[in-house]
């Protein structure tokens, strides 16, 4: 499971004058917001009234995502950047309030593969008829609907206008946010491959995307894993990798390009890159265990060899002077033998790339 901090909107549906959403909406933030920063998670309140979205005016459809309207763009990169949503809705005739199936409406691939809880208020049915005709609207944009919810029969749990505390209603919401997290967590996967621009990888079901200092403790695991074959090939333990704490990994990521192929939420290789001169220098080039032999390795030093920047005319990679497997490799990609002025005991590889 994902390490990383969720961004979580709280949509706050109603808007109509005297509305009590807004009430709910401030319970639920002071309610939610401590048990949010325990889980890692932040809480971003979001008013659909204060949006100003007229009903649905864009000319093509939303499965094409070209949005001629600012307010739609506006409305696209709110919900584009959260990875979960919690609605506070009333119930209006038996159904949700028309600015909730709006705003679901102008969109489409930014709702893909989020996790969705609702806080529902009314008076007969505290609401919950509003959440059932929902659900049904979510799931066709492949949104997640949650099972645990908070319903709020007004004559009981408001009074002047305010959400009464009770230990009852608060854990409740607090179960919301809980089950929100994980599945959010579950389903980042999903969210990642189905980025714009997002290209498959080698292996069915991968994809290949950069890593950001985010991605520290899985890169710290992996390259763990990958180098205790080197150091037992070149009998040492002085392997930088082996020993980088999860925030020197973090450091070098936010400085290095580096590439990443993933599969169900897992971190399968990696290689990095950097400018020096007129020189590309490549390394943690790795791949899982279990994974090797299959191309994996050569697929991800291609990737990487592709991305270097203009003007530099040969890539520079060094690795275990005894590392026989390594070199094969680079030697059948091109790579040759090149003398270098470093006291390690490495070799040094060096491939035009101006061919």
């Amino acid at each position: 499971m994902s390490t990383k901090s969720l961004r979580v909107l709280v949509l706050v549906c109603s808007s109509r004058p005297g509305a009590l959403g807004p009430a709910v909406g401030e319970w639920l933030a002071g309610t939610l917001t401590p048990r949010a920063a325990e889980l890692g998670a932040e809480l971003v309140p979001v008013s659909l009234g204060d949006l100003d979205l007229p009903f649905l005016d864009e000319e093509e459809h939303p499965m094409a995502g070209e949005y001629q309207r600012e307010h739609t763009r506006r409305w696209s990169a709110i919900v584009d950047a959260a990875d979960g949503f919690i609605v506070v809705t009333p119930e209006y005739n038996y159904g949700m309030p028309a600015t909730l199936k709006n705003a679901l409406d102008y969109l489409h691939r930014e709702w893909a593969w989020k996790p969705i809880g609702f806080v529902s208020y009314g008076n007969t049915s505290a609401g919950t008829r509003a959440v059932q005709h929902a659900k049904q609207v979510v799931t066709t944009l492949r949104l997640v609907p949650l099972g645990a919810t908070v319903a709020l029969r007004l004559r009981d749990a408001v009074e002047n206008g305010r959400v009464r505390p009770a230990p009852a209603l608060a854990g409740s919401a607090r179960a919301v946010l809980d089950e929100l997290v994980r599945v959010a967590h579950a389903l980042r996967p999903l969210r990642e491959r189905e980025q714009p621009g997002t290209p498959p990888g080698p292996l069915a079901g991968s994809y290949v995307r950069r890593l950001t200092p985010d991605d520290a403790p899985e890169v710290t695991v992996l390259q763990r894993c990958c180098w205790v074959d080197e150091a037992l090939a070149n009998d040492t333990l002085a392997i930088s990798a082996l020993h980088e704490s999860p925030q020197q990994v973090r450091d070098w990521l936010a400085t290095w390009h580096t590439m990443g192929l993933w599969r169900d939420g897992r971190l399968l290789g990696m290689a990095r890159a950097r400018r020096n001169g007129a020189d590309w220098q490549v390394g943690r080039l790795c791949v899982a265990p279990d994974l090797r032999g299959q191309g994996l390795g050569r697929w991800l030093l291609r990737t990487i060899e592709s991305a270097a920047e203009p003007g530099c005319s040969q890539a520079v990679l060094f690795t275990g002077a005894q590392s026989m497997r390594n070199i094969a490799l680079y030697e059948s990609e091109g790579y040759e033998a090149a003398p270098h002025s470093s006291a390690d005991e490495a070799a040094c590889l060096v491939k035009n790339l101006m061919l």
